[in-house]
């Protein structure tokens, strides 16, 4: 409403607080903020959930424009990162305690344990005190916060801050804000004039955006007054014939210099005590991003650093400037966490919900084969080893899975697989335990756990009783062929004794003598070198031998035979 008016009469309208998303540029052209809007934080906020792999959050927040505005942006984030807003608890202003006892007790019913409180400042932490009344504040459960929790804590006095054992494991976002000797002088000064007792509370990021905030006014308006030398109203048409009684409406005046200051205002660039005042196209100060912090006992941790350009890191955002690559937030990290119930173990974030129901598992009550699995029919218990099996497997998930048994069959005859299959691919029942054979057909509709027992499937093949014999080497080859290999050598023995028979003294004497140094010679060729010289040009010899062994290896392709 206010930024409406100062559209009208054409007054900059700075804010140092409002963080509503809808507050834009384009629907209000002197709206100025020197903090971040919420599609911001939101956008931290879906990458918190995403980091940890959650899918599902529950969202606590009140039910006004900051409240529902902030919330459709985080709900617009998650949907980037294929995650979601189970369930949203809208809460009044006044943050009741009756009411938020029964919300917060309604939601222990549902699945999701990552809560997301998105409230104002609340110095009670009243959400959080009936969380633990709740016992919801347990190693089950995950809570987030966006900035408004460190804000409230940053502004406690220290002796305030030893009583926050009930916020043990809790993970918030603060806006980050620069160290530099500014930044400590000042707190050096705010000390000091608490001691005196001019200010009673710590300061916490807003402050230090208010008072740079009145620094960036104090610029602009002298700034302005340089170049424009004084200040001048005109009367607006509009509104000059409104009267409502105690209002005064028509006295209110249009700034003839509201351009020329907005102008200067978004043109204004210097470092406070925030970091870096400069301002966007959407007219929001830049963001120096976000401090991750972590509440483990009476202590706050900053755990990491969440930037919109490198994600999560280590290392605050002005210690990276300059440093970014593409593969910057694929290496996201943060340091330790400190969860609910003081576990480190990163919790799961979702249960099986109290009003789940339970899963139908069909069994088949058979007649023969009982000891797999059948219905006793005193106690109508459902037992055997494919039960046994079912119950182990159960054992192994580490959380409770509602269940029951669904005999399928009479008892009297066994019945058939093939139907208690088709009766789980119709969702009749969401899933079978027996003895049921993995084949083709039933694999194309459902799917099977690996096999546990047995299949008892055989392949039946012929063979032949052969007895060991001297002469298996011989088997290799058919008859045939050891005929053409014998013929090949007596071919190669009649060349070689031709060639040699007239110049060679070895293949010379007794025709006896000559037969076997004809055939030996052919034969030991194959095995060893022989200690008859051949005198003979080899090229002749060379080349038969060669076609003589393609005959054999075309025989050996055409005629083999293996046993």
């Amino acid at each position: 409403m206010i930024s409406s008016i100062a559209n009208g009469l054409q007054v900059p309208l700075i804010s140092y607080a409002a963080t509503d998303p809808t507050l834009s540029a384009l629907q209000f052209p002197f709206f100025v903020r020197t903090t971040q809007s919420d599609s911001y934080q939101m956008a931290a906020m879906a990458d918190l959930v995403d980091f940890f792999r959650w899918k599902e959050v529950i969202v606590v927040g009140v039910d006004d424009d900051y409240g529902r505005n902030g919330i459709a942006a985080l709900e617009e984030e998650l949907n980037k990162k294929m995650a979601k807003i189970s369930y949203k608890l809208m809460l009044c202003n006044q943050l009741d305690e009756s009411e938020v006892m029964d919300k917060l007790s309604k939601s222990k019913l549902l699945g999701s344990r990552v809560y997301v409180v998105h409230v104002n400042p609340d110095p009670k932490l009243r959400i959080f005190t009936v969380a633990q009344k709740l016992q919801m504040m347990t190693d089950t459960y995950t809570w987030l916060a966006t900035d408004w929790l460190s804000a409230t804590l940053d502004s406690f006095p220290p002796t305030k801050k030893t009583s926050l054992g009930f916020l043990q494991g809790v993970v918030g976002l603060r806006q980050h804000t620069p160290d530099s000797s500014q930044k400590r002088a000042f707190m050096s000064r705010w000390k000091r004039m608490q001691q005196k007792g001019s200010a009673s509370s710590e300061l916490n990021t807003y402050g230090l955006q208010a008072y740079d905030t009145v620094w960036l006014v104090a610029y602009a308006i002298d700034r302005f007054l340089d170049e424009h030398k004084n200040i001048t109203f005109s009367p607006n048409s509009k509104i000059r014939h409104m009267k409502i009684s105690g209002l005064q409406i028509e006295k209110l005046k249009v700034f003839t210099g509201g351009n020329d200051l907005r102008d200067i205002v978004l043109q204004t660039n210097f470092t406070g005590l925030s970091g870096q005042i400069q301002f966007n196209q959407d007219r929001n100060v830049f963001s120096g991003g976000y401090d991750v912090l972590n509440i483990d006992g009476v202590s706050i941790r900053t755990v990491g650093y969440w930037s919109h350009a490198a994600g999560f890191s280590l290392s605050p955002p002005d210690a990276r400037k300059g440093k970014q690559d593409s593969n910057c937030c694929l290496d996201q990290m943060l340091d330790n966490i400190t969860w609910p119930g003081g576990k480190s173990k990163t919790p799961r974030g979702w249960v099986i919900a109290v009003d789940e129901r339970p899963l139908r598992i069909g069994v088949p009550n058979r007649a023969s084969f009982t000891d797999f699995v059948t219905e006793v029919h005193v106690s109508h218990k459902i037992r055997g080893y494919c039960i046994d099996v079912f119950l182990k497997a159960l054992e192994l998930v580490p959380y409770h899975v509602p269940y029951m048994f669904q005999p399928f069959g009479n008892g009297r005859s066994n019945p058939k697989s093939d139907d208690l299959v088709k009766m789980v691919a119709a969702d009749v029942f969401d899933a079978a335990v027996g003895d049921i054979a993995i084949v083709t057909n039933r694999t194309k509709i459902v799917d099977f756990s690996q096999p546990y027992a047995s299949t008892g499937l055989v392949i039946v093949a012929p063979i032949r009783n052969s007895k060991s014999s001297a002469w298996v080497f011989l088997k290799p080859f058919t008859a045939e062929m050891w005929c053409v290999t014998a013929a090949s050598f007596v071919m190669i023995a009649v060349v070689i004794w031709v060639l040699e028979h007239r110049v060679n003294d070895d293949f010379r004497g007794p025709p006896r003598r000559q037969l076997v140094t004809m055939f030996m010679f052919s034969f030991s060729t194959l095995f060893k070198t022989n200690s008859e010289e051949y005198l003979t040009s080899i090229t002749y010899v060379g080349l038969f031998f060669q076609s003589s062994v393609s005959v054999i290896k075309g025989y050996l392709i055409d005629g083999i035979r293996l046993p």
